[in-house]
Formats: structure tokens, sequence, C-alpha cells
């Protein structure tokens, strides 16, 4: 149906206002349309400890919730966490039909599906839209499914793949347009990971600011992934605006990245982001645990300096990472290239 459509898209517009707000929660999008066909109520999922998205929904359609439709682009929750299950709440608010976009893949939470149809609820899986939701969700998704963080590496690279000039420089690569826009991006994530490489050579505090450069209410986790020689003491990244988390080798003398990113799902963290060297996102690529690439390409050329990518265990061109790209756009006179890892 075309009213499904349409207020499902809302739904789902909702959820991506959520991004980076609701970990270890999903974040969810709700649209209550009354019995008459308009909507009576619009809720996102809380951050962690607040109301999810169908109850800020009910609160706000009151009566008019009897009888009425709700779209989710997640199936309810059918469990007693920091908050009641929405799937009772819902019954109790007399809703008569729920429109779920998709299913919940954490089994301490599903079940919301037959709860409702117990209690005389019309249910409705995947009636449209369903990729675009899941796609919304996706990080929250990945990581639940499979217990480590979703991974997003950026970086930012002239045409020719060079992250700096031969004599070390790298500020600025990409426009102001650009760097405002990775802003954007870190507030979306859970956590910024970079290596003690990237942090004693461009001492970077890796926050989440606005353009007039004030810091945002909410930061991220910074993680510095330490190597053999020293932790870079006394950057700027290890001040008070944010938390720190360094990373230090084990007795090999190098971190063991898989086990760390199950130690930052366990703190509650869904989707990071890797801001590291070409080393670090070298290791990372070798390891299989990157899911999501985002390049800023600066319409320069250099010809030397360090490349965008270390050695990631390839030594043949028919050993190459194949990428899906999802998104091309222009951000100020740079290109941003956003594209999936097959296999990830």
């Amino acid at each position: 149906m075309a009213d499904d459509e349409t207020f499902m898209r809302r739904a789902i517009e909702l959820a991506r206002l959520s991004l980076g707000e609701t970990s270890p929660n999903p974040n969810v999008g709700c649209v209550i349309v009354a019995a008459d066909g308009t909507v009576a109520g619009e809720g996102r999922t809380a951050p962690v400890g607040g109301p999810h998205a169908e109850v800020r929904a009910l609160q706000m359609a009151g009566e008019r919730a009897r009888g009425a439709t709700a779209y989710v682009t997640l199936e309810p929750c059918d469990h007693t966490g920091r908050t009641g299950p929405c799937s009772k709440a819902l019954v109790a608010a007399g809703v008569a039909r729920v429109v779920v976009a998709v299913a919940d893949p954490n089994p301490l939470a599903a079940g919301g599906a037959e709860t409702l149809r117990a209690a005389g609820v019309a249910v409705e899986f995947g009636v449209t839209l369903q990729e675009a939701a899941r796609e919304a969700m996706e990080g929250w998704l990945t990581a639940v499914s499979r217990g480590t963080p979703y991974v997003i590496w950026k970086f930012a690279a002239t045409l020719d793949g060079r992250s700096a000039a031969a004599d070390g420089t790298s500020k600025w690569i990409t426009s102001p347009a650009a760097r405002a826009d990775v802003h954007r991006l870190r507030g979306q994530v859970d956590a910024i990971i970079a290596g003690a490489g990237t942090v004693r050579a461009d001492d970077p505090q890796l926050t989440v600011r606005s353009p007039l450069g004030e810091l945002a209410a909410r930061q991220p986790l910074r993680v510095v992934v330490a190597g053999a020689r020293d932790t870079a003491a006394g950057s700027k990244v290890f001040d008070a605006s944010a938390p720190t988390w360094l990373v230090e080798p084990g007795a090999g003398r190098t971190v063991d990245l898989a086990a760390m990113l199950r130690e930052l799902y366990a703190r509650g963290v869904r989707v990071a982001l890797l801001e590291g060297g070409p080393t670090l996102a070298g290791a990372f690529l070798a390891g299989g645990l990157v899911d999501r690439v985002v390049a800023y390409l600066a319409p320069k050329l250099l010809g030397a300096g360090p490349a965008a990518l270390g050695p990631a265990g390839i030594s043949s061109i028919a050993e190459a990472l194949t990428l899906d790209v999802v998104d091309l756009a222009m951000i100020g006179p740079d290109v941003r290239l956003t594209a999936t890892v097959k296999g990830a």
C-alpha cells in the first residue's frame, strides 16, 4: 500500500536521526497512524536508559493510539531491561495493527511479534522498505549478529592515493566541507579508533565538533591502539573532552585487534570508526575486520608520500579486496565514496 510506504519511510527517517545515540540499543523509528489515517505520534529511540521509539510515539499519540497502526523499523522488543517491553506497551495502548520492517536478531529481545499476535494485534513483516530499514540500522544489526562492532574505515587522500606529502605534511588534504562531513560521521558512531603513530604524528583530538569548533554534547569513546614503542602520552586524545581507552600490546608486542573489538562490543560499542594511519588500516583489512569504507578524495596530485593504505596481506591482483560502491557524493570540491567490503 502507498500509505504503508509513506509511513514506513518516515519511521526510517526517524531511525537515521538516532544513529550514534542509542547503543547498545538499536536506532529504531516508529510512526503511529490513527484510525482516521492521520499521524498521531512519532518517536525514535532515546539514549540508553530512555524510552524506546514505540513508547515515545505512544506518549505523543495518547488516546488516538487505540485502533491505530504502528509502523516500526524493528520488531518491538519483548523483554524488560532498563525499560519495559514495547510489545506490551503497544497492546496496552490498544494498537490494532503493527507493521514491522525487520525482525529483531537479538534473542534477548525478540518475540514481540508473538506477544502482539497473542493479544489479537495484527502483525505484518516486510510489507515495504525492508531493505531501506535494514540499511538504516545496518551497523547495529551486523554487530548484534556476530558480537563485534560494525567497523567503518574513513580516510582522506589525494586522487593518487597519498595521505600526506613527501615531507610528511598532511594538513589539510581535503576541504573544510569534507572535514565537517567527517564530524557528522563521527557523531553517528560509538567509538573512534586510531593508532599511537597517528596520535604522535598528528596529535588529533578525535572528538565530534561543530563547524565553529564547539564540542558536541555526546562524544564517542576514543580508542588508541598502542605500538611496542610508546603510548603518545600527553596528546590531545587523552584530554578531558571525551573518554579514552588505551589498548596496549600483549606478550607478542602487538594488539589482538579481533579481541579488542570483542571487548569494545562488551563495552556497548556497536559501530566504530577507524581513523588510524595506513599501518593500522592495513592490519584491520588483513584481518577481515572492516565492513565499510568511506573515502574522501581531494582533487589533488602529489606523486610521492605515504599511501593511504599500508600492507594488507595482499600480494596479487587476484587477492585484491573488492568493494561495492553504495554512494558517491560531492562534498565541496571533494568526492566522498562510500562502499561496503565484499565478504566482510
